[in-house]
């Protein structure tokens, strides 16, 4: 079958990015360790970008083969996956309890950033100054989370002796990392071209499927690892610090550097980025019900991206009429159970809330 190279190549990328980012983290976390920075900078920058890594370096090298079709589907998609596939299966294995920090600071940031990005993109184009504006909000960021991190000292990372390797192993590692992400890269968009030639689909349709779901493991394995332990605060933490560096530093530099500016194709705009919001929106009355996400609720998450992948299935199979009863049922019948679900969890929050508090 021709599609079979294709889907090779789509893998193969896919591991060779996943073992870049295991090597970038630990080589760039060792040299920070030995040059004495401090661990709240690097766990906001560092461990975040890494788990990002591979969504930046497939964007960036989309950009410059001017492929704007996966470079901006890939950051909408990974986002979208990260909040209903990785939060949902994190809950799954272990009940999330949100630190007060990211339910007050960093999530109605990373929804803030998510509209400002759907509005820049509502002409069509991602243009360089809109690019710019993201990598400034970005620095503003992340000095205001360094000069805040004291507030609370509890959620500082830890990291153990195996992180503290030589100044010579860290460059290697760091290194290795590099020239895995940059090759997989490659070889993932190549893939990615082919079998959207292949299958005569639209690129920011594998872009934000295949490609998102592959550049995603990381933070998928680390925070379903990380919920397995009982690290709930790295599990979510991981999904919202790198939802936030998608969309401030690697769409940011990918419009930056992209000339005429990247191309958002009219289903990113009009259905995918929306998603993205509404995802996260969908969050909020979970986040804010007692601070956890509880099982129940990860299956929610993750049944709403099912009903995500229909979607897409469906319109590129071109099965309209099927499309048009499928949509109509997701309105009538599963987005108000939706909402009636978020509304009792809500209510038997504020119940409970009342039944502790003294008259």
């Amino acid at each position: 079958m021709p599609f079979l190279p294709s889907l090779l190549e789509i893998i193969v990328g896919i591991l060779l990015l996943f073992g870049g980012g295991e090597f970038f983290v630990a080589g760039s976390v060792a040299i920070a360790l030995r040059l004495g920075i401090p661990q709240i900078v690097i766990g906001l920058t560092l461990v975040s970008l890494g788990t990002s890594a591979p969504e930046l370096f497939v964007s960036m090298i989309s950009t410059v083969q001017e492929n704007d079709g996966i470079a901006v589907a890939n950051v909408v998609g990974s986002n979208i996956f990260n909040v209903l596939v990785v939060l949902g299966l994190s809950a799954l294995v272990m009940p999330l309890r949100v630190k007060s920090r990211l339910v007050r600071r960093d999530v109605p940031l990373l929804l803030a950033v998510s509209m400002a990005v759907w509005g820049m993109a509502a002409g069509g184009r991602v243009y360089w100054q809109a690019g710019l504006a993201l990598l400034m909000a970005l620095v503003i960021n992340i000095v205001w989370e360094c000069r805040t991190a004291s507030e609370t000292p509890d959620e500082a990372d830890d990291f153990d002796e195996a992180d503290r390797s030589s100044i010579p192993v860290a460059v290697l590692k760091l290194a290795a990392g590099l020239v895995l992400l940059v090759i997989g890269s490659q070889v993932l968009v190549r893939g990615a071209e082919a079998a959207a030639a292949l299958l005569q689909i639209p690129e920011s349709v594998v872009g934000i499927t295949i490609v998102a779901a592959g550049t995603s493991m990381p933070e998928l394995v680390t925070s379903v690892v990380a919920a397995n332990r009982g690290k709930a605060d790295i599990a979510v933490g991981n999904v919202v610090g790198s939802n936030i560096i998608n969309l401030m530093l690697i769409l940011g530099l990918c419009a930056t550097f992209s000339g005429e500016g990247l191309l958002a194709e009219p289903n990113l705009v009009n259905r995918d980025m929306p998603i993205m919001v509404v995802s996260i929106l969908a969050c909020l009355p979970i986040f804010w019900s007692g601070g956890v996400i509880k099982r129940r609720e990860g299956l929610l998450l993750v049944a709403l991206y099912v009903l995500y992948l229909g979607d897409q299935l469906l319109e590129v199979t071109g099965a309209g009429g099927l499309l048009f009863n499928f949509r109509a049922a997701v309105l009538v019948l599963g987005l108000p159970l939706v909402m009636v679900f978020l509304a009792w969890e809500s209510l038997l929050w504020f119940r409970a809330r009342k039944a502790q508090s003294p008259n």
